[in-house]
């Protein structure tokens, strides 16, 4: 046996050069085999599939493996020098979440002195250097590649989104994790698993895999928390705002500034607002403890934590009309911020909610999220969220259809995105809150495939500042 010198670890046969091995991939909706002949005739000198072809070519290599996802995945951890076992990974899944605990022990851990890297949707951190996110998990290939980048920066700490894609597209095998959180399971990316249970049980699997060295973190309030529990070999621990769970706590006070909250037994002021953040602040401060930072540093650096972009981000007009920037784009997420919204505003104060439904995916979330907002908003501003290939208006349409007769009166629809939030911030009087959801931090627009920059925030500083004008 030969060995052979490789350039590259390539799935994607356009991008294949000279001396790299092909991986021919089974996806959704493209067969890599296909494409083996392409990829030699560009210089392919290996080829990694599940069938072989009818044809093989002399002077190439192929190996037939039972999964070419899995055999990626280590592929290329080994190509990098396995640079997961170099450095402490943890992996944090969920429905929502994922971001926010993902990017805050960024923050906490940077505040703590140590070196860091973040794997999120938002972006990829080695370090201080920023590098573009395009999927919630990056294929395996770019998790390695920046694992690598991380080893050779000296960072200590990695915090990694784990999709349910990215884990059933097997992009998480082959890399050593220190521990994993699980957030909450709401129904989301049925389009892709096509059942709850399919979905439940792949993010299961990503606990399920871990080894008793590293720990497993999961919100005991939520009913799939325990779930997540059932399989695994690593050292269990569970946090919870209403239920008994080795970290607890509990919200004293909220405001729209911020939330005083209760650790464990000791109060801490938090930036960040609701429910839902205070789960995130607890599995955020039960990590760092897991891993060593002691308790009383964690609470303090906890307080001075900043909200990401695009979470619960709000701004406030000259007269005092509060709007919150949200990427609330399923219905629980949804909830929860409307939620939060009213048990925080006073008196009278209306809430006027900008709100659509990304094209391309799951459909019956449409109505479900129409429902929710008509039923939690003074008034509610149905819009194009991202259409992609789909026609805007038919995806208003079917959200329309959740609309309870009794609250048809408080809807709109305003095809046009930047419309609507100039619409709702002409309605919003002094004091009322206006929640631009769905798009978060995304600064473009993808209609019919053709991506625009369009930014939320940007959108009702500019309607503000003009109303400041008049």
């Amino acid at each position: 046996m030969t060995d052979l010198y490789v350039n590259q670890l390539i799935f994607d046969s356009r991008n294949v050069e000279k001396n790299d091995v092909f991986i021919a991939l089974k996806g959704v909706s493209v067969d890599g085999h296909v494409y083996i002949e392409k990829a030699i005739s560009l210089g392919a000198i290996a080829i990694i599939c599940e069938d072989f072809p009818s044809e093989k070519k002399e002077n190439c290599t192929y190996i037939k493996v039972a999964d070419s996802q899995t055999a990626l995945a280590i592929m290329a951890a080994n190509f990098y020098g396995d640079p997961s076992s170099k450095l402490i990974l943890v992996g944090v899944t969920g429905t929502n979440g994922k971001t926010t605990v993902a990017s805050l022990l960024y923050q906490l851990f940077k505040k703590a002195g140590y070196k860091v890297g973040l794997l999120s949707t938002v972006k990829i951190l080695v370090d201080e250097t920023e590098f573009n996110a395009t999927h919630t998990t990056p294929n395996s290939v770019s998790i390695n590649y920046y694992l690598e980048k991380m080893v050779n920066d000296k960072v200590n700490y990695c915090f990694m989104e784990v999709s349910s894609h990215g884990i059933h597209q097997k992009r998480t095998e082959g890399l050593s994790f220190a521990g994993g959180i699980f957030t909450n399971l709401t129904h989301d990316h049925l389009d892709y698993h096509k059942t709850f249970a399919a979905y439940r049980d792949v993010k299961k699997s990503f606990f399920d895999s871990l080894p008793k060295t590293s720990f497993v973190l999961t919100n005991i309030d939520d009913k799939n928390g325990q779930v997540m529990l059932q399989n695994t070999q690593a050292i269990k621990k569970t946090y919870a705002l209403k239920t008994l769970a080795d970290y607890k706590a509990k919200i004293v006070e909220k405001q729209f500034s911020g939330t005083l909250m209760n650790i464990n037994g000791t109060e801490v002021w938090t930036k960040l607002i609701g429910e839902f953040n205070a789960y995130n602040l607890l599995a955020i401060a039960a990590t760092a403890e897991l891993l060593g930072l002691e308790k009383l540093e964690i609470l303090k650096i906890l307080s001075q934590l900043d909200s990401v972009s695009g979470r619960f981000q709000y701004i406030a007009s000259e007269n005092q009309v509060i709007a919150i920037i949200d990427y609330a784009h399923t219905p629980e997420a949804l909830k929860n911020v409307l939620e939060t919204i009213n048990e925080i505003r006073t008196g009278n104060k209306k809430v006027i909610t900008v709100v659509g439904c990304g094209g391309d995916r799951d459909v019956t979330k449409r109505p479900k999220m129409a429902h929710i907002s008509s039923q939690l908003s003074s008034q509610v501003i149905f819009t194009s969220d991202n259409p992609r290939s789909e026609n805007p208006q038919t995806i208003i349409d079917e959200m329309e259809v959740g609309v309870s007769p009794e609250n048809y009166k408080k809807t709109l629809s305003v095809l046009d995105r930047k419309q609507a939030i100039k619409i709702a911030c002409k309605f919003a009087e002094q004091g009322d809150i206006i929640l631009i959801a769905g798009k978060g931090h995304e600064n473009y627009q993808e209609v019919n495939g053709v991506r625009s920059h369009f930014d939320d925030l940007e959108e009702v500083t500019n309607c503000f500042n003009q109303l400041k004008k008049n």
